[in-house]
């Protein structure tokens, strides 16, 4: 079966299915892989240190794959901001159609800069209302992240199956939904409630492509859906983790009333994530992970993965709820 939405068009993609822009993970491995299957691959802007490096990265995937792919672009707050202007240029200059943002208001300069070039923007946000600001400024897509996913969830803890018809109700341009998302069940769910496609993280991370060390993938296996914890809650940054000591003892820390995350910040600094994923110790640092470990049980190529969502959104759509089906 072929799903064809307003994504699947917008994008150019065979299946609506996107990955998710993951720092670290987005390399050309991984994105390359999902775009060969028909999907819609994520490289990471910020995963690699200088605009030169991102150029090099981008024509390493256009090597690997001759279809469409996406640069994700973050704009947080950071005592060394990123070159952005050198960014988009290297996306630019690399011919890339599609990218990603997520990240403050400040995101809007960079929005200008990717409209000036006629790039298409897909903006990530976790509210409908931050949904449609977007799409009043001009962004071409909207993914909207409920409360089950990995990273930044926001602050209004709101699920999927109540943000996505919020966001589908109001917002005109196609949407994306994210979190908790890993397999053709969510997918039909998801188009259900009227989204033109998903986007996935973690279940990407639990495949043969992504380039992260067997224990943590072990991890997504091992870990049920209620193997996360939800770490800056005080300090309206929330952020949702993969459930280990680290994580633990953020958020023993951040409970006391005085603590500040000066208090915990060697605990989840960048360098020991990435070291986490490189080295495999899960008590180094802190790792992103969504609600959908529940759902995790094996370790598929990113084609037989997405072979297989498509498949049982078949299996879903043509025979489980046609048979449910009864005219008068």
């Amino acid at each position: 079966m072929a799903l064809t939405t307003r994504i699947t068009e917008l994008l150019g993609i065979e299946h609506p299915i996107v990955q998710g822009g993951m720092q670290i993970v987005g390399v050309p491995e991984l994105a390359s892989a999902v775009s060969n299957a028909g999907g819609l691959g994520m490289l990471t802007a910020l995963t690699f240190p200088s605009a030169a490096a991102l150029r090099d990265a981008i024509e390493r995937c256009q090597a690997m794959t001759a279809k469409p792919f996406a640069v994700n672009i973050s704009v947080f707050p950071t005592m060394n901001p990123p070159d952005y202007p050198a960014i988009v240029d290297a996306i630019a200059g690399a011919g890339i159609t599609i990218v990603e943002t997520a990240g403050t208001p400040a995101v809007r300069e960079v929005w200008d800069m990717l409209h000036a070039r006629r790039i298409t923007i897909i903006h990530k946000c976790t509210s409908v209302r931050h949904a449609l600001s977007s799409e009043r400024l001009g962004v071409h897509a909207v993914s909207i992240d409920g409360f089950e996913c990995a990273g930044h969830p926001g602050e209004d803890d709101i699920p999927g199956l109540v943000l996505i018809p919020a966001a589908a109700d109001k917002v005109k341009v196609p949407l994306l939904a994210s979190g908790g998302i890993a397999d053709g069940r969510g997918l039909v769910a998801a188009l259900a409630l009227g989204a033109d496609g998903v986007n996935m993280g973690t279940r990407f991370c639990a495949t043969q492509e992504a380039q992260i060390h067997p224990n943590v993938k072990r991890a997504y296996l091992d870990n049920d859906e209620r193997g996360t914890l939800l770490l800056f809650r005080k300090l309206n940054n929330t952020a949702r983790v993969g459930r280990n000591r680290v994580a633990e003892d953020v958020v023993r820390v951040l409970n006391q009333p005085d603590s500040t995350f000066a208090d915990v910040a060697h605990l989840v600094a960048g360098a020991r994530g990435r070291e986490l994923l490189s080295n495999g110790d899960l008590d180094h640092g802190v790792y992103w992970a969504s609600m959908a470990q529940g759902l995790i049980h094996d370790l598929p190529t990113c084609r037989d993965l997405i072979d297989r969502i498509m498949a049982d959104a078949d299996t879903i759509i043509a025979r489980r709820l046609a048979a449910m089906m009864a005219y008068g």
